[in-house]
C-alpha cells in the first residue's frame, strides 16, 4: 500500500498585503496538485486586485505592485470564491492538502471570504473536511531539537528541496509539497502507519504545544506577543460592541 508521502498530494499558498490575517488582503494565490513524487504537477493560480494598497514592503517581498495588481488581477470575491472550490474538490477527491503556516493562509481565506462572500470557508467546504498537512508543525514535532529557523526557506535547505522564485505562490507552494515528502521519507517509522486524517488531528495537538513553548519563551524574554494556538485555521474573533 503507498504511503500518503508517494501519493497524490496538493498543496496551497498565498501572497498578501501584510502579516495580519484579520485585516490584510491576498493578492496572489495557487493551488499546486501532483499526483505521485516526481510527476509534473498541476498549477492553479489566481490573481487579485485586493481594493485596497499594497504596501511597500509587501511589494518588496513578491514584488506584486498597486499598479500592476489593478491593471491584471480580478475582484477578490469571485477568486475567493473558486479557490474555496477548488480546496473542496481536492479533500472530496481524497487528496491532503499541504499549507505551509496553515493557520496564517487558511485564516486569512477564511477571512477574504466572509468579507466578500458572506461565509467561512468551513461553510464553504461544507462536509468535506480538509485533512491539512503543515510541514513547519510536522517539522518542528518532529525534529524539534534542532536548531535554527524553520521558514520555508530554511525547510527547503534541510531537506534538500529546491525552491526557485521565493515568494511565488505557485513556487511556495510545490516546495512546501515537496518538504512535506521529504519530512515523510525521513521519519517514515513514525509517520507512515498514520493516515492523514489523523496527522490532521495530531499536528492540531502538535502546534497547540509548540504555541505554548514559544508563548512561555515570549514571557521569559519579556515579550507581551501572543502567540495562538488554534491550528489549522484561526477561530473568528467576536465582533466589536
Amino acid at each position: 500500500m503507498t504511503c500518503w508521502y508517494e501519493g497524490p498530494l496538493a498543496a496551497f499558498d498565498t501572497e498578501t498585503t501584510g502579516v495580519d490575517v484579520e485585516t490584510d488582503r491576498i493578492v496572489s494565490a495557487a493551488v499546486v496538485v501532483q499526483v505521485a513524487p516526481g510527476a509534473r504537477p498541476r498549477v492553479m493560480r489566481w490573481l487579485v486586485n485586493p481594493g485596497v494598497p499594497v504596501p511597500a514592503g509587501a511589494t518588496e517581498v513578491h514584488g506584486l505592485t498597486d499598479e500592476f495588481l489593478q491593471r491584471n488581477g480580478r475582484w477578490p470575491s469571485p477568486v475567493m470564491d473558486e479557490i474555496a472550490r477548488e480546496l473542496g474538490e481536492q479533500s472530496a477527491a481524497g487528496r491532503p492538502l499541504v499549507v505551509m503556516n496553515a493557520p496564517f493562509d487558511l485564516t486569512l481565506l477564511d477571512r477574504e471570504l466572509r468579507r466578500h462572500r458572506a461565509s467561512g470557508l468551513d461553510r464553504r467546504l461544507g462536509s468535506v473536511p480538509l485533512h491539512v498537512l503543515d510541514p513547519r508543525v510536522l517539522d518542528k514535532h518532529l525534529d524539534r531539537y534542532r536548531k535554527g529557523r524553520r521558514t520555508l526557506t530554511d525547510l527547503c535547505a534541510h531537506y534538500g528541496v529546491e525552491l526557485e522564485a521565493a515568494h511565488d505562490a505557485a513556487a511556495d507552494a510545490l516546495a512546501a509539497l515537496e518538504v512535506v515528502r521529504a519530512v515523510g521519507r525521513r521519519f517514515a517509522a513514525r509517520l507512515e502507519r498514520l493516515s492523514p486524517a489523523e496527522l490532521h488531528t495530531l499536528q492540531a495537538v502538535w502546534h497547540a504545544a509548540q504555541a505554548h513553548g514559544l508563548q512561555a519563551w515570549f514571557a521569559r524574554s519579556g515579550s507581551e506577543e501572543l502567540v495562538d494556538p488554534a491550528w489549522p485555521l484561526r477561530p473568528e474573533l467576536p465582533a466589536a460592541a
